[in-house]
């Protein structure tokens, strides 16, 4: 199994280095002292668990676990006892380790990922675009990430290496391919009517065969993706 570790603290990453290494069938492919540096390689590669503490300046823990779409098992380390009960709250979480780590509860914590990750193939259904439980995007800007809750979103525009979420609140210009953004949209809302627009379909006003209109926006509608709308409106 693919692993990470998130920790702020220079000495809880060496004890976790050394004990992932002793360990058979893990693989240690990432450490980060922050938060956002984690998120920022999980948008890129797939791991099969993190080991994440929860105490950590600016963005916690928990604040990393919210922000995952699809997040890999998650064992927990703290010196904070008393966060155990929140921190089942979430399916993904498999353990909770409080410091110093030995390496012989670190063995059941690992054990614990493997039995989770075997039930979850034998019992959970592959599906595909199943729709997203998650009501909130995180984007890149100027190296913060910035919270955007997804409802209020109603066009995002691509041009060049940039794309513009607009939303009720205010308007946001992003570093990033539009199809992207599109992967992080949950499909029964959002859909792409041109090579350079993703719309919000809740938020049309009015439409024509060949736009349509949302707030003040005009928006083309490609010939490819028009039946795709109207079906979506049932206007076919």
């Amino acid at each position: 199994m693919n692993c990470i570790v998130v920790d702020d603290e220079l000495m809880s990453r060496m004890i976790l280095k050394k004990v992932c290494e002793q360990v058979g069938g893990l693989k240690l492919v990432g450490e980060f002292s922050n938060a956002i540096q984690a998120i920022k390689f999980l948008n890129n590669n797939k791991v099969d668990a993190i080991f994440l503490d929860i105490h950590m300046p600016n963005f916690t823990g928990i604040d990393l676990v919210q922000t995952l779409k699809n997040p890999p098992k998650i064992v927990l380390t703290t010196s904070d006892r008393n966060f155990a009960v929140e921190a089942f709250e979430y399916d993904f979480v498999v353990d909770y380790i409080v410091k110093p780590i030995e390496l012989k509860r670190f063995k059941k914590s690992v054990e614990k990922i493997i039995a989770a990750r075997a039930k979850e193939s034998n019992t959970k259904p592959v599906k595909k675009n199943q729709p997203t439980d998650v009501n909130t995007l995180y984007v890149n800007i100027d190296r913060r990430l910035v919270k955007i809750d997804i409802s209020s979103i109603y066009v995002v525009e691509a041009n060049g290496d940039y794309i513009k979420v607009k939303t009720e609140e205010k308007n946001y210009v992003v570093h990033s391919p539009l199809k992207k953004i599109e992967e992080k949209l949950p499909s029964e809302s959002f859909l792409k009517v041109h090579r350079s627009y993703i719309i919000n379909t809740n938020k049309i006003i009015d439409i024509e065969d060949n736009s349509v209109l949302i707030k003040q926006d005009v928006i083309p509608v490609s010939r490819s993706n028009r039946n795709e709308l109207k079906r979506r409106l049932n206007l076919l």
